[in-house]
């Protein structure tokens, strides 16, 4: 006849289990505090902006900071800006696409030019140019400005569009992000075939390669022009006529002088409101290329 042996108690076990379970869920909770934090930091700016340029320059220093003002203020201040020294904020505004639509534009097809012949050709110093153009990443832009600016005015190009653009088309990043978008999506399967059948290298590279890299090229692409768009130090060295100047520095221009003249701050103000425009909206048109690079992604 057999004893059976009494069983052992689990009510501590179960205890230190849901001990453990509001413990793992605050930690957890800790990463999405972190992010709403820094989305309130980047979005108060953002809201006092939009905010401020809705009032007058009577009620931007006289009404409380987020108070709106429902009146005519947004529209008058847009007026104003247009008519301010014949239109000069929109002459600034075409400098600025030209600036990031052609930098961007040609530094997107060097950056798939040379990260597409890093990834799929094989030659001597091909690690070493990589690494090179890895320590180039890791460069401050602010370090080259001065280096640039001495180099373009030797030559004699300064204060002109040419010397805003060609310091920015040689993208170090753009040439990494396209080296990896390319090893990942065009296969070498794919350009042994095309080789078979008789097709140059431009036209495997034309044909093949920017089709493939079409969404990982948008990304570039975006990245450089508001880059560009945002560039104020490299202009500001290199251009000394207003008529040749971007957005940053044109405002900068405008509000030095409200310095002396309180009431240009509105129309700072609304023009740094007008200047974020143009990349939200570029932003929301190519957000449908990621969505398809995401899909691709997926059922690779």
């Amino acid at each position: 006849m057999t004893i059976d042996s009494p069983a052992r108690p689990v009510a501590p076990a179960v205890t230190v289990a849901r001990t453990e379970r509001p413990r793992r869920s605050r930690i957890a909770l800790l990463p999405t505090v972190v992010l709403l934090l820094g989305a309130v930091y980047c979005l108060v700016p953002t809201l006092w902006i939009l905010i401020a340029s809705t009032k007058s320059r009577s009620e931007l220093f006289s009404t409380a900071t987020y108070l709106p003002s429902f009146g005519s203020g947004l529209v008058d201040n847009v007026a104003d800006l247009s008519s301010y020294d014949s239109g000069v904020f929109w002459h600034w505004m075409l400098n600025s696409f030209l600036y990031a639509g052609v930098g961007g534009f040609v530094a997107t097809a060097v950056s798939a030019a040379t990260g597409y012949a890093i990834a799929k050709y094989r030659f001597r110093g091909r690690t070493l140019l990589f690494n090179t153009i890895l320590a180039g990443v890791l460069l401050p832009q602010v370090v080259l400005a001065v280096p640039q600016y001495l180099l373009l005015a030797r030559v004699g190009i300064t204060d002109s569009y040419a010397a805003v653009i060609l310091p920015q088309l040689f993208n170090p990043y753009g040439i990494y992000l396209c080296r990896i978008y390319a090893a990942a999506s065009v296969p070498d399967s794919l350009l042994d075939a095309g080789r078979m059948d008789g097709a140059s290298e431009w036209r495997m590279f034309s044909a093949i390669g920017l089709r493939l890299m079409a969404p990982g090229l948008i990304t570039v692409f975006l990245l450089q022009f508001i880059v560009i768009w945002n560039n104020f130090l490299l202009p500001f060295v290199m251009v000394t006529s207003d008529h040749k100047f971007p957005l940053t520095v044109g405002l900068y221009s405008l509000l030095r002088h409200g310095a002396n003249q309180a009431s240009l701050y509105s129309l700072v103000i609304t023009g740094t409101l007008l200047s974020v425009v143009p990349v939200i909206a570029l932003f929301l048109s190519l957000q449908r290329y990621w969505r398809i690079d995401l899909v691709t992604g997926g059922l690779k």
